[in-house]
């Protein structure tokens, strides 16, 4: 059983889930850090984060990106501020337009794969160019592996140096159309890790109620867990989740039930490989 520090991260809002699907679902920048906040204080200590507009809809706006940034700096003191760079966000560049900001992480697809109803498209020199992007400002990616290729991917990168730093690799599980949250893929994807990326730290996602099942896989697995709104907005299938901090608590309860601490801010930077954190203007 492991005793390492477990690095929870929060998935506070995503593109796709809204109000109608669960009020609780943050979607201005004040709610986002609001919401975030209140999951630091659960035992969160990396938050995932993407931006909307008015509207609902997606945006890769750095300006709302730098809000956002500003606000959990001065909030959540310490906690590892992550940016997407998903393709529902944007197209093209605009993808990677807020990682000028200098968060300190930035999440980075490295290959395609088919979603429910459409191809999230990575190809290979968008993929280059976001990595590029994330090496010239520092930020450090975490690889969402939604295919044992896109594991193999990283790999190469990191191998000629396209990802210098380490990289952490995160499973994305129970996508329509995409890898079914199956526990001997879970297992070989752990492996394939262990065998390309001798060191590298590895979490997991999963979609709905499956969201529960990986946190426990991770726990009990030695991994790290994310967690959120964005991935999953009920409780059991009778009640929607509270809050973002509500699920976090479902991770904390896991880690107690494996004897796992939970990770600090301080601890999760330093897990990672991360520069100290920055300080609020």
């Amino acid at each position: 059983m492991s005793t390492k520090p477990c690095i929870i991260c929060v998935a506070i809002t995503g593109s796709v889930a809204t109000k109608a699907a669960n009020p609780a679902v943050p979607i201005t920048v004040a709610e986002q850090i609001e919401s975030t906040h209140e999951a630091f204080e659960a035992g969160a200590s990396i938050a995932h984060c993407h931006v909307r507009n008015p509207d609902e809809s997606p945006s890769s706006d750095p300006e709302k990106f730098a809000r956002l940034q500003e606000g959990l700096l001065k909030h959540c003191p310490g906690m590892i501020i992550q940016f997407s760079t998903g393709g529902r966000s944007g197209a093209g560049q605009d993808r990677g337009g807020m990682l000028p900001l200098r968060p300190d992480m930035a999440s980075l697809t490295v290959g395609s794969n088919n979603f429910p109803k459409r191809v999230y498209e990575n190809p290979p020199d968008l993929v280059d160019w976001l990595a590029s992007e994330m090496v010239t400002h520092g930020v450090i990616p975490e690889i969402e592996a939604f295919d044992l290729s896109h594991i193999h991917q990283a790999a190469a990168m990191h191998r000629d140096g396209r990802l210098p730093a380490r990289p952490y690799i995160q499973f994305v599980m129970g996508v329509k159309n995409a890898m079914p949250v199956d526990r001997e893929s879970f297992e070989f994807y752990v492996k394939t890790v262990e065998r390309l990326l001798p060191g590298a730290e590895w979490c997991g996602a999963a979609i709905g109620a499956n969201q529960i099942v990986m946190n426990e896989w991770c726990v009990a697995g030695g991994g790290h867990a994310r967690t959120g709104l964005e991935d999953n907005v009920r409780l059991d299938r009778e009640t929607l989740a509270p809050s973002n901090a509500a699920l976090v608590r479902r991770v904390v309860a896991l880690c107690d039930q494996y004897e796992r601490p939970v990770a600090r801010p301080d601890q999760a930077r330093e897990i990672l490989g991360l520069r100290p954190a920055a300080v609020a203007a």
